[in-house]
């Protein structure tokens, strides 16, 4: 159980950081979501009893600061907020692409500077990599960097920070909003054939990712780890 435990979602309102929301409130948690969208997340506190909300964005230090400032203290955080550019390195504008890697790499620093003072015994930061870390895909190459850099990010963090926690969950072809944001006529159709050749041949639940982040959060002889859920697609 995670009675009276402090967690933190940044890109908290949808997909897997919402599935993250519901597992760690179920076990007791209580659960600040974060994110950049007030409507979402507005949205996100009907779907969840006692969700508790902030509007902030990863990418503007001041708003992550005066996000953890208002906190007496934090046990655990989990950065689900990112997204990716596809297309080729040598076409449109590299800002885009820089964006996009920022995010998430420098993103997830950021969150640390702003939360790490907070944190109490047995703390935790989990952050999230994913297949491309093992299994580049032509377009994508801007995810398959930034993800590898999270994950690698959690092993020197444990290192650097100890004795606080740093891990990351590397989901695989997972069905959430943000393929519709990539796919805007497809959505997460266009992943359906790709899973189908995967060992367990489907796409993975957010739900089946937020069970990896919890057991991140609550298993204290665990750091520097990645966990893969993703159907054994990195094995194909």
């Amino acid at each position: 159980m995670m009675n009276d435990q402090q967690v933190v979602i940044i890109g908290g309102s949808e997909g897997i950081g919402l599935a993250v929301a519901k597992a760690a409130t179920a076990l007791g948690a209580r659960v600040l979501a974060v994110a950049r969208t007030k409507e979402k997340l507005e949205a996100a506190q009907r779907a969840v009893n006692g969700l508790e909300i902030q509007v902030a964005d990863i990418n503007n230090t001041e708003s992550l600061q005066g996000l953890f400032a208002q906190l007496p203290f934090v046990d655990h955080v989990y950065i689900a907020a990112g997204s990716t550019k596809v297309g080729s390195p040598l076409e449109a504008e590299i800002g885009d692409f820089r964006h996009k890697f920022d995010e998430r790499l420098w993103g997830s620093v950021e969150v640390v500077r702003a939360a790490h003072g907070l944190m109490r015994p047995g703390g935790s930061f989990t952050f999230t990599g994913g297949l491309s870390s093992d299994r580049p895909v032509s377009g994508a190459w801007v995810s398959g960097i930034a993800t590898m850099a999270t994950e690698q990010l959690a092993r020197v963090l444990a290192l650097e920070l100890a004795p606080l926690r740093f891990n990351a969950v590397a989901p695989g072809y997972t069905d959430t909003p943000m393929w519709d944001a990539i796919f805007p006529e497809l959505g997460v159709r266009v992943l359906d054939e790709v899973a189908k050749k995967n060992p367990v041949p489907r796409l993975v639940t957010a739900d089946e990712v937020a069970q990896a982040v919890l057991l991140l959060m609550q298993n204290k002889a665990i750091t520097g780890e990645t966990i893969h859920v993703d159907c054994g697609a990195r094995l194909v």
